[in-house]
């Protein structure tokens, strides 16, 4: 719960102005039970809910949404109050209070790995993918577990007001602005067999070289391995097939230059190795919902503003 307060709360524009007006509200503002040996008194009751842009429900215990399937009747006429339009955030199981509220249905969503078979159980109509650190579905988000939190503040930032806040919030912080990989680099999983060099020397490799064809026998091949060894060894250490890394940091790099540069989309495609501009738009739209033009007026719009 102390994740957005922290991390929105310094987010602040070049002149050093606070860009978000944070609160925390309860049912009640009496003291609520921490499961870590504290209470929390929230600073506003559920009537806040109803002026709030964005809101954000963080990881709970509360037996009906966990293990039920429901919302206490208290919690469903709270959640009743959110406007239409706002932005609706959950962080860790805080999913489940969303899954409950039918706010999930028909949509993409995370949760912590290791409750995600519970959820599907409790909410079929939700497409769960433990895989992700944190998903966008229109105007509701979801992330994984508490460090996914961070990842998706600083990604509310960038979204509302461009990468220079977002980066400076992460710097104050002491986080990295944007994490490599997916929530299944954490899950458990057999260590690497100890003794022979890992994919990691080909993955800078290839990350110097996204403009290239990098087809999994070329990966192999740079990796002096066989196909079968490097996609072992490398889903082992990424917690993603190389197909799938690559496509990654592709994007990545293109969301890049589209940020940083006033590239043609054809020219950013070829650059990123996507290969063509309507490829590019295809994986964007896929992966963030936005083409690449309109991804490049949101996160420069403040430089833009400013020529």
């Amino acid at each position: 719960m102390t994740i957005p307060p922290t991390v929105l709360g310094s987010a602040v524009d070049e002149s050093g102005n606070g860009l978000y007006d944070v609160h925390v509200c309860g049912l009640s503002t009496n003291p609520v039970r921490a499961t870590n040996g504290y209470a929390i008194v929230p600073e506003f009751g559920p009537e806040l809910l109803a002026r709030a842009d964005t809101v954000i429900v963080p990881g709970t215990q509360i037996p009906e949404p966990r293990t039920l399937g429901r919302l206490t009747p208290e919690l469903a006429a709270a959640l009743a109050t959110i406007r239409p339009d706002a932005r609706i955030v959950s962080i860790c199981t805080g999913a489940f209070v969303l899954g409950a509220a039918g706010l999930l249905d028909g949509r993409r969503a995370t949760t912590h790995w290791q409750y995600a078979d519970h959820f599907r159980a409790l909410y079929p109509d939700v497409r769960i993918d433990e895989n992700l650190l944190f998903v966008q579905d229109g105007n509701v988000w979801t992330a994984a577990g508490l460090a996914a939190g961070v990842d998706l503040c600083l990604h509310l930032i960038r979204t509302d007001h461009g990468s220079g806040p977002a980066n400076r919030a992460a710097r104050y912080c002491v986080v990295p602005p944007f994490r490599d990989g997916g929530q299944s680099q954490f899950i458990e999983r057999h260590i690497p067999e100890p003794g022979i060099d890992g994919t990691a020397p080909t993955r800078v490799w290839a990350l110097r070289h996204l403009d290239r064809d990098l087809a999994l026998n070329c990966l192999a091949s740079h990796a002096r391995m066989s196909v079968r060894t490097f996609t072992r060894r490398f889903k082992a250490e990424t917690g993603l097939a190389p197909g799938a890394w690559i496509l990654q940091q592709r994007l990545r790099h293109a969301r890049h230059l589209l940020e940083s540069t006033d590239l043609p989309i054809d020219e950013v495609a070829r650059a990123a190795g996507m290969g063509t501009s309507a490829s590019l738009r295809h994986h964007m739209r896929l992966e963030l919902g936005v083409p690449p033009l309109t991804y490049r007026k949101t996160f420069r719009k403040q430089d833009l503003s400013r020529a």
